[in-house]
């Protein structure tokens, strides 16, 4: 069976059971600051097992995109290991458990899937005589075929019962696959949430049982498919094949070899890097960028101990995007933005590499002087880090030199460094409760918003959050911190996808509240800000007011990112992706995906093009619809972001069409004017446009004209000749600069000539030597006549040249070929000379020029040089 099949297969035949087939969740969730990346498919469903989720289903069935960085260095040495994985499995919120769990495993296995049973062997937690039970007598597997296992395999968290954490936790029953050939492999993981621990093996049970089942996609195709390896299947290899041709070697002469490992990990870290920057995680610093860096780093690494020089990964997100395209279609529109993203990445790795190479080397030859034979583990994690070079490599090339690395040291640093780079999956903190959860308790819908419709609206006090906790009441406080108040009902907007939040006022009987922001949490809208005047308490009535020309000012901008997006497909085409905004009163920026700068022309035609959009006045207008459906329709959607299934449409015209949760004009013509500030890089791969609409870009016009009229005046040409004139003044002006260059360079009629020099010159052996002040005569003049006299007097030339000027004096000494050969310097003789007038200089041994302070010293420092250079041509 095929992956593809085998993902359909699974999905289909828990929804046959009742289980609402769910969409993967993004891989970094965007509300879930517990992790870094989604490691597994019961983190969406996380409000669910609370029982504070969606009340609208109790089970479900997921095939959920999954990123585990902790075992990052065994992927490619072992057959299971992988970075990105795809998770196959069905949950249940209190409603069926272990019996109906077990059953329908047993079901798709050896019906659906039709494995032959003795392949199949199971554990289960040493005390669960249930799950035991179920197994062998309502299920009739042998007894010899199902083993008990103790808390460290067998429960959640592992070894809970024993060393916690305290919280929601359970048994587990796992399914192993015995192949002909291949080893045992764990395919399938039943979790039965079924206590609350409270203590040390002290286990309540829960009023609600749940069920959480995950089965690795990639390991179940490997064992149908009868191949020992995940990066065997059907949608891998091709992968890996294409690795190999990118780095030119015979991938299965070398498959069993140090090489072969190498050649997986590139395969596997890019795919892993593929669907992150597909979701518009760049490489960076710090948390997942963090993470995605570091995975193409050691690629490249890889790669660079193969001997490659050159950027090849970014050849690899094509053939993914083809060999996933049945379960994530979208992948094949980011293509050349990822590519685009990881070529620019691999190229200043590379760059560094070479640094980081030579910095190693002086690592071991600082350690080997300071006498030791040990590299600190601050050295070892700073080549990691700074330049990307993993600590195994580090302990390879240091044991070739008889040195080993501090570990202990380097693990200390890598701990310091943690909390950049890493989230946390402890189960505490997975199940962790706000005080918004009690809340939820209460008011499971949350807020009602109500500002599409009005920004006026009546509401309840229904929460105060005050320092992080709730409180009954609120008074006005001068100088406290900022609280946050929670009702029923609210037309304000909560910042969301990249809009930012609403201000206003919040009325009632006694009391005023000043909202300075509008976040959401928990479904629940937050009216961020203080009490004004009087006192808030619970259940109070009040009249929410939102800044309705602020509002509108937002939704000016908001709109104006629709058209921007529909004219950068326009132009630069379709994988100009959006990658992110921010939307403030008349002001945006929009990123999105694009190899290289716009350019002054292109962003001109695409001002152009929203204006004109603008000045259509389409309607805008919205609809909500299942998100399927709004897809086939050509709907747009900002990867990486999670979407409900039935979703907003906003349609402007016949020309845009995106999903979007803002609020947005009645119609186009409404922004106004929109006037691009710039363009700028923000990412690999990503650039930023900043823009202006309504009164903002309408007061910047303003005075760009003010600023050119200005111009003009001073100018005195019309507005429309500013800038001709402008050229013309600065072709003047180069003109100008060019003879007086010239004008200095080439001394005038009534200034010292070569052959006046000449004329003057005055033998001391072979040589001739030419001293004597020149009044009038700039430095560069002097050399000028210094090159003039080496043409005249080919050999033993030498010459020193004085000039006063504004108070000062100039020296410049020249000397021929083959007095230098011999052994004299004209910088040397300066240095003897430029004293005399209180100076010093020096420079090439032909030629030097120095600089003095008393020009009334002239006559003694030409009887110093001429000193001088006799006594040089005399030794």
């Amino acid at each position: 069976m095929k992956t593809d099949e085998l993902r359909e297969a699974y999905l289909d035949f828990f929804a046959s059971k009742g289980c609402v087939r769910r969409p993967s969740d993004v891989l970094v969730p965007r509300d879930d600051p517990t992790v870094l990346f989604t490691p597994a498919g019961m983190n969406q469903f996380k409000r669910e097992f609370m029982g504070l989720g969606d009340p609208s289903f109790k089970k479900a069935t997921t095939c959920q995109k999954c990123i585990r960085t902790g075992d990052i260095e065994n992927v490619g040495k072992t057959p299971r290991h992988m970075t990105f994985f795809e998770m196959l499995g069905n949950f249940s919120f209190g409603d069926y458990f272990k019996r109906d769990a077990i059953h329908w495993a047993w079901e798709f296995l050896t019906k659906t899937l039709s494995i032959p049973r003795e392949r199949l062997t199971f554990t289960v937690y040493l005390d669960d005589d249930e799950a035991f039970d179920i197994w062998h007598k309502e299920v009739g597997v042998p007894a010899d075929r199902i083993k008990r296992m103790g808390e460290d395999d067998n429960f959640w968290p592992a070894g809970a019962p024993t060393h916690g954490p305290n919280g929601v936790c359970g048994p587990c029953s796992e399914i192993f696959y015995h192949g002909d050939g291949i080893e045992e492999v764990e395919i399938w993981n039943l979790v039965f949430t079924q206590f609350n621990r409270v203590g040390p093996g002290q286990l309540e049970p829960l009023p609600q049982k749940n069920i959480d089942t995950g089965m690795g996609l990639e390991r179940a195709a490997a064992a149908l498919q009868g191949v020992s390896s995940n990066f065997e299947i059907d949608i891998f290899k091709p992968m890996v094949a294409t690795a190999a041709d990118a780095l030119g070697i015979d991938y299965p002469k070398v498959k069993d070899s140090l090489d072969g490992v190498r050649i997986r990990r590139a395969a596997d870290h890019a795919r892993a890097l593929t669907f992150c920057i597909h979701e518009n995680v760049q490489p960076g610093p710090e948390k997942q960028g963090y993470v995605i860096r570091r995975l193409l780093r050691r690629a490249v690494l890889d790669a660079y101990q193969m001997g490659q020089r050159e950027p090849f990964l970014h050849k690899l997100p094509p053939v993914i995007a083809e060999a996933m395209h049945a379960g994530y279609p979208e992948l094949r529109d980011s293509v050349p933005r990822i590519q685009n993203v990881i070529r620019e990445e691999e190229e200043r790795f590379l760059r560094n590499l070479e640094n980081g190479i030579g910095r190693l080397g002086e690592t071991f030859r600082r350690t080997k002087a300071a006498g030791s034979d040990v590299i600190s583990g601050a050295d070892a994690f700073d080549l990691h880090s700074t330049y990307g070079i993993p600590v195994e490599v580090t302990e390879s090339l240091a044991t070739d030199q008889n040195l080993r690395v501090d570990m202990d040291g380097f693990r200390k640093s890598q701990d310091d460094f943690a909390k950049i780079s890493r989230g946390t999956t402890e189960a505490a903190d997975v199940f962790a409760l706000s005080p918004l959860d009690t809340l939820k308790e209460a008011y499971h819908g949350g807020s009602e918003f109500l500002g599409y419709e009005t920004t006026e609206a009546e509401g309840k006090v229904i929460g105060i959050l005050e320092q992080n906790a709730l409180a009954q009441s609120a008074r006005a406080t001068p100088g406290g911190p900022p609280i946050a108040l929670i009702l029923d009902r609210s037309p304000f907007y909560a910042e969301s996808g990249g809009q930012v939040g609403d201000t206003g006022v919040i009325r009632g009987a006694g009391f005023e509240f000043t909202v300075e922001d509008t976040k959401k949490d928990r479904d629940f809208i937050l009216h961020v800000g203080r009490v004004a005047k009087g006192e808030i308490a619970l259940n109070a009535t009040a009249t929410a007011a939102v800044d309705a020309a602020r509002r509108q000012a937002i939704r000016r901008a908001h709109s104006a990112t629709h058209l921007l997006h529909r004219a950068l497909h326009e132009h630069l085409g379709k994988h100009a992706q959006q990658a992110g905004s921010k939307v403030e009163p008349d002001r945006l920026r929009f990123d999105f995906g694009n190899p290289d700068a716009v350019g002054a022309e292109r962003l001109e035609k695409i001002e152009t093009t929203v204006n004109r959009l603008v000045m259509t006045g389409s309607a805008v207008n919205w609809t909500r619809m299942p998100i399927a459906e709004a897809k086939s329709l050509g709907a747009m959607a900002l990867f990486g972001e999670k979407y409900p299934d039935v979703v907003r449409v906003v349609q402007m015209g016949d020309f845009s069409r995106e999903l979007c949760g803002g609020t947005h004009l009645d119609n186009v013509g409404q922004v106004g004017l929109f006037k691009i500030l710039g363009e700028e890089s923000v990412a690999a791969g990503t650039r930023r446009i900043t823009a202006l609409t309504g009164q903002a870009a309408l007061d910047y016009v303003n005075q760009e004209e003010d600023v050119l009229a200005q111009a003009a005046a001073a100018l005195r040409v019309p507005q429309a000749q500013v800038g001709v004139r402008i050229a013309a003044l600065l072709e003047e002006i180069k003109t100008l600069k060019k003879q007086a260059s010239q004008r200095k360079a080439e001394p005038s009629a009534e200034k010292v000539s070569v052959d006046e020099l000449v004329a003057q010159a005055r033998p001391l052996g072979s040589a001739t030597v030419v001293v004597r002040s020149v009044s009038g005569v700039s430095p560069d003049e002097m050399r000028v006549l210094i090159d003039g006299l080496r043409r005249k007097v080919k050999d033993g030339l030498a010459v020193l040249l004085l000039a006063e000027a504004e108070g000062k004096v100039n020296l410049v000494a020249g000397l021929s070929k083959d007095l230098v050969e011999k052994g004299l310097h004209a910088g040397n003789w300066l240095k003897q000379v430029a004293p005399v007038v209180g100076g010093g200089g020096g420079g090439r041994p032909d030629l030097a020029q120095a600089g003095g302070k008393d020009p009334a010293k002239i006559p003694d420092a030409i009887e110093a040089a001429l000193r001088a250079i006799e006594a040089s041509l005399g030794a």
